[in-house]
């Protein structure tokens, strides 16, 4: 019986050895497909990051063509508004750069033949220069918004204030062509004289002081 006994207690034994070496190896499966999964991905993660950089310099190249375009046109605009307005054979030209992974933009005016000569957009021709450009740039600014979200409306306050009076006619018509072509609506505040916006302007308002009113406003064309 004791022999018996032993055998029996050995073949249990064995039977409990067995199935915890089952569970053991289905575990040991499991892990092993585990392991593998995450070694995948770590090789995909590791494969975005080495493509991250160079997508993102692509991305900047893109960008910067395409923006470059951009700027072309925005410099074959304002060339043809400095000339008409000032009469004079000049070109605004952009230099562009790149730093901190932004594209930064600076304006400037050169003469015909004299391309070496860099003027000062803020005081060349006593202002009048900075004058033309800042209404040009905010008019193309305006016309690249979403009109579901922005009214095509823009106000030119003191806008002319550099301009000589003789200047004023060709600013105002030019102005008035872009935006018409770009159906905008401008309201131009102004304290030159009135005769030199009636070729362009299709309402004009004279405001007048008074000491009870205020102002008085009259409709004059």
């Amino acid at each position: 019986m004791t022999l018996s006994a032993d055998l029996n207690e050995l073949r249990q034994a064995r039977r409990r050895a067995e199935g915890r070496l089952h569970r053991l190896s289905a575990l040991g499966e499991q892990w092993h497909a585990e392991h593998g999964r995450v070694r995948r991905k770590l090789a995909e993660v590791r494969e975005f990051l080495d493509l991250a950089p160079r997508a993102s310099d692509t991305l900047e190249e893109l960008s910067t063509a395409l923006f470059g375009r951009i700027l072309d046109e925005v410099e074959a605009n304002l060339t043809h508004a400095i000339r008409e307005i000032l009469g004079q054979d000049r070109v605004v030209v952009t230099e562009r750069e790149v730093k901190n992974n932004r594209l930064q933009i600076h304006f400037l005016i050169r003469n015909q033949g004299r391309e070496d000569e860099i003027e000062d957009i803020m005081s060349g021709q006593g202002g009048s220069v900075c004058n033309i450009l800042s209404v040009g740039l905010r008019l193309i600014a305006l016309s690249q918004l979403p009109e579901a979200a922005h009214r095509p409306f823009l106000v030119l306050d003191e806008q002319d204030c550099w301009l000589k009076p003789g200047l004023i006619p060709k600013f105002m018509k030019l102005i008035q062509e872009i935006a018409a072509r770009l159906e905008l609506q401008l309201l131009v505040i102004s304290h030159h004289p009135l005769d030199l916006f009636a070729g362009s302007a299709e309402r004009i308002f004279e405001l007048t002081p008074d000491r009870e009113a205020g102002a008085v406003v009259k409709q004059v064309k």
